[in-house]
């Protein structure tokens, strides 16, 4: 994996929202949950867990979607309905889908989670797995081993 080169900018599928991070992400992951599996239409989702202040829209207007949860709100492109975010306000960070970057040299999940619903053939290579979310205590350590990692 590559370094970071930021700030790091994406956009949507049709190009209409554009977005940046300027900070490293916390954490790298793939969630394997039915609901992310139906969300991102694929075996699982991706993310890249960033700081909240370290994350701007610069185009566009994102549209809430998925389940419309306060706790978790997923962010859409209101022209071609591409699932590009979401917001984790009790937790003060954003959850980036990572393909949506224009760079994708320095991705590669670091953690897999809810496998337990995973489908049989799905692979992700992340360096942990957890059959469900993660308790809350094991962050901390993950997100510091994420980082050593990272250099």
């Amino acid at each position: 994996m590559d370094k970071i080169a930021f700030p790091l900018d994406g956009t949507c599928r049709c190009g209409s929202t554009r977005f940046r991070i300027t900070t490293a992400p916390m954490m790298t992951a793939a969630c394997h949950c039915t609901g992310c599996q139906r969300m991102a239409s694929s075996a699982f989702s991706l993310t890249a867990m960033v700081q909240a202040d370290g994350f701007e829209v610069l185009e566009g207007a994102p549209v809430l979607g998925g389940l419309r949860d306060p706790d978790l709100q997923h962010n859409f492109c209101p022209e071609c309905l591409t699932w590009i975010f979401t917001r984790v306000p009790e937790h003060g960070m954003v959850n980036v889908r990572p393909t949506m970057f224009d760079d994708l040299s320095w991705f590669a999940p670091f953690i897999e989670t809810c496998t337990k619903t995973k489908l049989p053939w799905a692979q992700t290579g992340a360096a942990h797995s957890f059959e469900a979310f993660p308790p809350m205590e094991r962050f901390g350590e993950l997100m510091a081993e994420y980082a050593q990692s990272r250099g």
